[in-house]
């Protein structure tokens, strides 16, 4: 038998589903996956507290394949998991929809002035004039990363008849490469990242690329806060170059009451809610996991495996 072990709260999605040869240990605390960890084989260790994965993850000696639902890796502990062979499967794809209507209504949000709106109600006003007159269609945008949530961005984003360019490093039409977007800044109106978090993309994102942006251009971060020279764009914003940023990311998270990026009026802050905005996520992690369970025991390359190398 291979063990596995997982989260309890999954326990109702697996039931009657788990092929023979697959024998589940379900854990409710952190406290229990400390327990149970040195018997995975097969380890689904997802917790709130990045922290207790680690160590979770450092006490599976055994552990053969790791699953997450998170699609960002930063927090694992790579270089263990290389040195003892293990395979990382990640939820890279799963919230791509969600993530992507996010940077949408992020998008017309700003555009149309929504957020004035809301508050005019809240203040019982009727407006005479829309408080955002951007239109989408005939604007501008670069995605930087193109994976899942970059191409299901470009798709939707094609409906509103927005020109779309995308980074990606293999080229191809519509497409600059990573040597080349920087120089282009100024030419978008809504830069939009969706990167992997890495040593690469850290603070790819400071002031000089802030500077370079196009006056009253909107910065959207779906990919994490560190990416963006969080105290660079607090200055660019209040300079209006960008005009707006619309924040799902921050660093750091939760973002403390009196941090001063609350107070920047041109900054939309959202509390990464974007992957949560959804009822499907474990719905469509189960069904990739299951999936992988006859690759993993054929020894075929999984679905959506990470490179421990990239960290992607």
């Amino acid at each position: 038998m291979t063990v596995l072990v997982m989260n309890a709260m999954a326990a109702p999605l697996l039931e009657g589903r788990l092929p023979d040869g697959i024998e589940p240990r379900f854990f409710r605390s952190a406290d229990e996956l400390f327990a149970l960890a040195p018997q995975a084989e097969i380890g689904w260790f997802d917790l709130y507290q990045p922290g207790g994965m680690d160590k979770a993850i450092r006490l599976a000696t055994k552990l053969k394949w790791l699953n997450s639902v998170y699609a960002g890796v930063d927090f694992f502990p790579l270089d263990v998991l290389r040195e003892r062979g293990v395979i990382l499967t990640n939820g890279t794809g799963i919230n791509a929809i969600t993530i992507a209507e996010y940077v949408v209504m992020g998008m017309l949000t700003v555009a149309k002035g929504y957020r004035e709106v809301v508050r005019a109600q809240d203040r019982h006003e009727w407006l005479l004039d829309s408080p955002g007159k951007v239109e989408l269609s005939g604007s501008r945008a670069l995605i930087v990363g193109y994976g899942a949530i970059g191409q299901r961005v470009e798709r939707m984003l094609q409906g509103f008849e927005v020109d779309v360019v995308k980074v990606r490093r293999s080229g191809g039409e519509g497409t600059l490469g990573p040597g080349q977007w920087r120089a282009q800044l100024g030419t978008f109106d809504w830069i939009i990242l969706a990167v992997p978090a890495t040593q690469e993309t850290e603070g790819m994102i400071g002031a000089a690329e802030i500077a370079a942006m196009k006056p009253g251009s909107t910065l959207i971060n779906v990919a994490r806060g560190s990416v963006v020279d969080q105290d660079a764009l607090i200055a660019g914003l209040k300079a209006g170059r960008p005009g707006h940023a619309f924040l799902d990311v921050v660093t750091p998270e939760p973002l403390p009451p009196e941090h001063p990026l609350w107070s920047v009026p041109n900054a939309h802050v959202t509390s990464h809610l974007s992957g949560r905005a959804q009822t499907r996520m474990f719905e469509r992690s189960i069904k990739r996991f299951l999936d992988n369970i006859p690759r993993f025991r054929s020894g075929d390359p999984l679905l959506a495996q990470v490179d421990l190398v990239r960290g992607y």
